[in-house]
């Protein structure tokens, strides 16, 4: 399958250097050339892009100005700014509309890897039987209001922490959860934190917004028809997939944007499972039985009987919800993480280490055969050496009972 990839720019040099630069990937891209916004809205029109690849600083439509029309009249294709140095106005903007966002100069390496991942989880959730399945779903959750609050509150030129403290405040049971969950072993606070507020300044607003997906993710479902489905359960094991996660990539020194995306990639990473388990609690129900008792692999049975996994019908979700796309990623390829096409530390690695260490240490339940690292993807990171290291830091912080794990939620729900 060739893909198409337009490339706008409004400066004819860097249009030429962008067509020799890909030349050797002209077998697997059909690479398309636009000087400006509404020359690149032009070809578009009459032809459909896979990707386009826009400068924000161009004359007349600015970048900005054609990624919201490209968002609005092609949603289907992805959305990648490719610029120098931007103001406060443009960063803001591109927030709400850039998948990727790229600094010149890129060297050809960068650029590649960027668009073959783009391009990999794209075919990757295009799959017509999760299309299918999808819409035959009835519960698919919606971002929580909550959510939407704080993150309306985030991107306001004069948000505060404070602020966004007290929007959590005003619902009482969601205040107690997260101090709750700030206060356990987990985040290993050294005073006790008494306050949202006190939380967000502790823990930064990302870490923050994603215990409130945690919460109310998790709270908007009891499904009582599926036994062997333990909401606690997948409550723990996501929380402490998502700690571990973070721990990992502050230990490879990643920057804090992948630390925070590591996160919350760990926080929703088997939120496909709470979908199946709602709206096909009798099938799942045998399927976890059935997996348990012959050591299958749950993804593997998932896909043969319900016609895609858990990994890909979370992702799913997180696209419906405009998550980005590393969040998005690695949730989609955490079980079989070398699909990703690329060896650069991004989340995903983060994630699949993670999860797999974390099920070895503490088992979720009836899943069925665990799966191992894949070493073979960490070799060809250059990480092999250090799964050693991410097992100690795992053993160290889940050598804990349930119950320290989770005070409220043992059990079944």
């Amino acid at each position: 399958m060739t893909y198409r990839i337009l490339f706008v720019d409004d400066e004819p040099q860097v249009l030429q250097g962008l067509r020799r630069m890909l030349h050797s990937q002209s077998r697997e891209w059909e690479l398309h050339f636009a000087p400006g916004g509404k020359e690149a809205l032009e070809v578009m029109a009459a032809t459909p892009m896979d990707v386009v690849v826009s400068d924000m600083r161009m004359p007349g439509m600015d970048g900005i100005q054609l990624l919201n029309e490209v968002k609005e009249r092609f949603p289907k294709t992805a959305r990648v700014a490719l610029s120098g140095h931007m103001d406060e106005r443009m960063i803001m903007g591109s927030t709400k509309v850039v998948h990727q966002y790229l600094s010149k100069p890129c060297s050809p390496e960068t650029l590649i890897a960027v668009l073959r991942r783009l391009l990999a989880l794209r075919r990757y959730l295009a799959e017509e039987a999760l299309t299918c399945l999808s819409s035959s779903l009835e519960q698919i959750p919606s971002l929580p209001k909550l959510y939407l609050a704080i993150q309306e509150e985030l991107q306001s030129p004069r948000c505060s922490l404070k602020k966004v403290g007290e929007i959590i405040a005003t619902d009482v049971g969601m205040s107690a959860k997260i101090l709750q969950l700030v206060n356990s072993s987990f985040f290993g606070m050294y005073t006790k934190v008494t306050s949202p507020a006190q939380a967000v300044n502790l823990l930064g607003t990302e870490t923050v917004k994603a215990l409130v997906l945690h919460v109310q993710v998790f709270s908007q479902y009891n499904p009582k028809k599926c036994p062997h489905f333990s909401l606690a359960r997948l409550s723990r094991h996501s929380l402490m997939t998502a700690t571990l996660a973070k721990r990992i990539c502050a230990m490879e020194n990643t920057p804090r944007e992948v630390q925070e995306d590591a996160f919350l990639a760990g926080i929703l990473h088997d939120v496909g499972k709470l979908i199946f388990a709602v709206n096909c609690p009798d099938l799942y129900d045998e399927m976890l039985e059935m997996v348990a008792s012959e050591d299958l692999s749950l993804t593997v049975v998932e896909r043969e009987l319900l016609g895609a996994s858990h990994a890909q019908l979370g992702a799913y979700v997180l696209g419906l919800w405009g998550m980005a796309d590393p969040v998005v990623e690695a949730i989609a390829f955490h079980h079989q993480p070398a699909l990703s096409t690329t060896t650069l530390f991004i989340p995903l690695t983060a994630l699949h280490a993670a999860n797999a260490l974390v099920v070895g240490i503490q088992p979720e339940g009836p899943a069925g055969k665990v799966e191992e690292p894949d070493l073979d993807y960490l070799d060809a990171c250059g990480l092999g050496d250090r799964i050693t290291a991410w097992e100690e830091k795992a053993r160290e912080l889940f050598g804990m009972t349930d119950n320290e794990a989770n005070p409220s939620e043992n059990g079944r729900a």
